[in-house]
């Protein structure tokens, strides 16, 4: 194999993103693990400030994984 073709292989994108999620409550802030192709996530999950179940939106893209 040659150099050249070592150095421009192209990288596979990863299948994975972290994002950052929050409740849209209290404002409460989670990480979330979700597929990169998949849609964005709203989710119901315990909130610890009001101490109840509350919907956390996705606000972010944080980094791609490499699972």
């Amino acid at each position: 194999m040659f150099l050249t073709q070592v150095l421009l292989k192209k990288k596979t994108k990863s299948k994975f993103i972290l994002v950052l999620i929050q409740s849209l409550v209290s404002g409460h802030n989670r990480t979330w693990v979700r597929e990169r192709l998949g849609d964005k996530l709203e989710l119901t999950l315990f909130d610890p400030y009001i101490q109840q179940e509350s919907v956390y939106k996705e606000l972010k893209k944080i980094k791609s994984l490499k699972v």
